[in-house]
Order: C-alpha cells, then sequence, then structure tokens
C-alpha cells in the first residue's frame, strides 16, 4: 500500500509530507527539494518585502514545478505579501497566528488553496467557517512560535473530528516515519516535518544551530517567551542553551524590548544587514554572524530523533519508504 491520502489528490503532490515555513531558514533551496521530491515545501514570506519575496518564489519556481506554499505571519502587515501571491499564482496559501478570513475570497478566487494553521479545536472551528481549505492542527510539542498548550496526540483527532470533512495536516514534535504513520492513525491526512529539516542540506540553518540540534535530545527544549524582543509575548520551543537557562526566570525580560538591550550579532532580513540585539526572535541562518549560542534557536521535542544532515530529497523518500514499510506491516 502506498503512502497517499485525499489530501495528496487534493494538492498534487505525491506524498502527505509537508516541510515546516521555519523563518529565515526555509528558502527556495529547500522549500523547492521538497516539493521536487514529492512532498510539500512551505516557504515563509521571511519579512522580506513583497518584490524580494516574489523573487524568492521565482527562484523556487526554477527550482521544480511542483505544488508548494508560501506562508504568512498574520501579526506581521500581509496584505502585499498576500496579493503577490495571488498574483504569482502560489498553490497553497498558508496563514499563522490570528484571523486568516479576509484573505480567502481572493485566494479562492484566484484558484489557489488556503491552509490555516491553529493550536486549537476552537481556532480551527473558525478557519473552517471563514472557508479555508486545510487545516495544520500544531501540538505543543511544535518547535518555533506554539500557538496552544495541547499535545499533537490529543489535538489532531480532536480537530478531526471538528472539522472533517476538511483534511487536517498534523504538527509537532513528528520527526521520523513512525511519527507520520501515527498521525495517519489520529485521522491527519499529513504531517509536517520542521526539525527534521533543520538538519537538511539545503536548510540555510546556521552550523552552530545545526549541530546543536544533531547534539539535543528530547529534553533539551524548553516553551517559553524569551526571545521577544522582536515578537513580544508570543511563546515559541527553543533549545535549553546555557544563555536559554540563565534567563529562563525572568523570561518577561525578553519581552521588553529595551532600546539599550546590547547587539550580539549581526543578521541579514529583506536583504539588508541589521543588528541582532539579544533577546530578538531572529533565527540563526548561513548569514548570521555574532553570538549564535545566545540566539533564538528553535526546536521541537522531536530533536532526540534528528541525527544527521541529508539532503532534503532523501529526507522525503527515507520517510516515505519507511512509512510505507509500517503501513503494510
Amino acid at each position: 500500500m502506498k503512502l497517499r491520502t485525499p489530501l495528496c489528490d487534493l494538492l498534487g503532490i505525491e506524498y502527505p509530507i509537508f516541510c515546516a515555513p521555519m523563518g529565515f531558514i526555509v528558502g527556495p533551496e529547500l522549500a523547492g527539494a521538497v516539493s521536487e521530491a514529492g512532498g510539500c515545501g512551505l516557504m515563509s514570506f521571511n519579512r522580506n518585502p513583497p518584490e524580494i519575496m516574489r523573487n524568492d518564489i521565482h527562484a523556487l519556481r526554477e527550482r521544480t514545478d511542483q505544488p508548494f506554499g508560501l506562508n504568512m505571519l498574520l501579526p506581521s502587515d500581509v496584505n502585499e505579501h498576500a496579493a503577490v501571491c495571488i498574483e504569482e499564482r502560489v498553490p497553497l496559501v498558508s496563514f499563522f497566528w490570528g484571523d486568516p478570513s479576509r484573505f480567502v475570497k481572493p485566494a479562492h478566487d484566484a484558484g489557489l488553496k488556503v491552509v490555516h494553521q491553529v493550536g486549537s479545536v476552537d481556532e480551527a472551528k473558525a478557519a473552517v467557517d471563514a472557508g479555508v481549505d486545510l487545516i495544520i492542527a500544531q501540538g505543543v510539542e511544535a518547535g518555533g512560535h506554539v500557538r496552544g498548550e495541547v499535545s499533537t496526540l490529543t489535538l489532531v483527532p480532536r480537530v478531526v473530528d471538528t472539522v472533517s470533512p476538511t483534511p487536517v495536516i498534523a504538527s509537532g514534535g513528528i520527526a521520523d516515519a513512525r511519527g507520520l504513520v501515527a498521525m495517519l492513525a489520529l485521522g491527519a491526512q499529513g504531517a509536517v516535518f520542521g526539525t527534521r529539516f533543520l538538519a537538511a542540506a539545503e536548510a540555510r540553518t546556521h552550523p552552530v544551530y545545526q549541530q546543536k540540534i544533531l547534539d539535543a535530545s528530547e529534553g533539551d527544549t524548553v516553551r517559553t517567551t524569551l526571545f521577544g524582543y522582536s515578537w513580544p509575548h508570543a511563546p515559541h520551543r527553543t533549545l535549553r542553551t546555557a544563555f536559554v537557562e540563565q534567563w529562563l526566570a525572568d523570561e518577561k525580560r525578553g519581552n521588553e524590548a529595551l532600546p539599550d538591550e546590547p547587539v550580539i550579532g549581526s543578521t541579514t532580513v529583506g536583504g539588508e544587514r541589521v543588528d541582532v540585539r539579544r533577546f530578538m526572535s531572529y533565527t540563526p541562518h548561513r548569514e548570521t554572524t555574532g553570538d549564535i549560542d545566545s540566539m533564538a534557536l528553535y526546536a521541537g521535542q522531536g530533536v532526540g530523533l534528528v541525527n544527521k544532515v541529508q539532503p532534503a530529497a532523501e529526507i522525503v523518500r527515507e520517510l516515505a519508504t519507511e512509512a510505507e514499510a509500517l503501513i503494510n506491516g
């Protein structure tokens, strides 16, 4: 039996395997490689100006003609970004952390599918009532910014039961084929892999960050609001570095955005070099310099299952092959 769900037919993909849109880490290289391998790469708008984001869409399409998605964070002003997605006919338009309803009709009028990531049953129901085509149910085990407080194992079947027949994609703590098959057993039609793709060869993960992912175990992450300088009071799961341990008792300090907060490095955002101040939510990528150990090193609780760097296509094939073996007994 092949690893295929109705969601694959809906989106025109081979496998129900999605790469999470991990901020500055996922660019055209990684998202394109995942889609070309039969999964679905989700690329973030990466706080880019709309025209730079448009260039990224073009660069992704140079790597694959397969379906992909682009994710936007609703706390940001993404009206122009959403317009670019419509103009460029991005197959899957993705939203997180807010109300996506105003974007649904324009996307549908252009023939695009809309997916919204949620952290609760109520949020999933509201999104489906607004007309979205797909739901990503994100459990609290997930790395990066985490919307809810419920585990993936508990949240996914509840969301499935609530929004059926709308397809649900599971996210949070899923890092191997066993997790994927478990999510399918819970009624999900696909799974999002984030931390696993931090160790993809095409990921823009800073080498120090990537090595820490390979060295970490399931107990080495924590959900906190510490890195709130540029996104205050938004919970996120990050590695337990020495810096994090030092400040956890006073995590509210990271949300104060003091003007004299020390600069700990430099990075590229939207094609421009910017300072990285202490407690900023910016994830270090290959162009980041400075005190990497003190930056936001997001990771999910599945990190202990990630132990080597591989090409994205190899990761997708491995997940699919092992999942099919499990399904077929």
